[in-house]
């Protein structure tokens, strides 16, 4: 018979195992900015800026990763910090990068690889915590970007339909994530 985990092993155990998840998640979202930066940028200040924010987001993974690779995985608590570190970068982006902000920007795509990878490592407490952040993040950068908008029936459609597939990814990941529990638990209870 094999033993249960207690709920602090588990958390552990998500954490070590699912970092990974998160640095994966991080490298799409670098890569994705990095092409965009290049593609789009208007001038070189443009340019040196988006690439030093790229440059600081590598760093960053290359040490999370690092510590992965060396089997001394960083802790909860600076997961969490560096989760809601990349919310607040997309949504700058998405408040000041010119001609392509809030609501005309495409770049809220970012939101969903950070979102997903969250839900599928952390409890679906702090997934739904995190995604209602990224919620509101999403609605006040259009909000501020765009004040028209929700006098405009077309942009409010438009908003309520991004915040749906964003809230239907943390909750996918949440859902995933308890199924994987329950399926664990079950497994070491025979």
């Amino acid at each position: 018979m094999q033993t249960l985990f207690t709920p602090q092993q588990e958390a552990a155990e998500d954490i070590f195992f699912g970092q990974i998840v998160l640095i994966w998640a991080r490298w799409f979202v670098i890569l994705a900015g990095g092409i965009f930066a290049l593609w789009s940028a208007n001038s070189i200040g443009q340019l040196i800026v988006a690439i030093l924010l790229i440059v600081v987001m590598m760093g960053v993974n290359f040490f999370v990763h690092g510590r992965y690779l060396m089997e001394q995985p960083v802790n909860q608590t600076l997961l969490i910090v560096l989760s809601f570190l990349d919310l607040s970068l997309i949504t700058l982006i998405l408040l000041v990068w010119p001609g392509q902000n809030g609501l005309n920007s495409f770049l809220f795509v970012l939101y969903y690889p950070i979102l997903t990878a969250f839900a599928f490592v952390f409890q679906p407490r702090l997934a739904t915590l995190y995604t209602l952040a990224a919620l509101a993040a999403y609605t006040i950068a259009c909000f501020v970007a765009d004040p028209t908008i929700f006098t405009s029936s077309g942009k409010m459609e438009l908003l309520v339909m991004r915040a749906i597939t964003l809230a239907a990814m943390g909750g996918l990941g949440a859902y995933y994530w308890r199924m994987q529990r329950e399926q664990r638990r079950r497994l070491f209870s025979q």
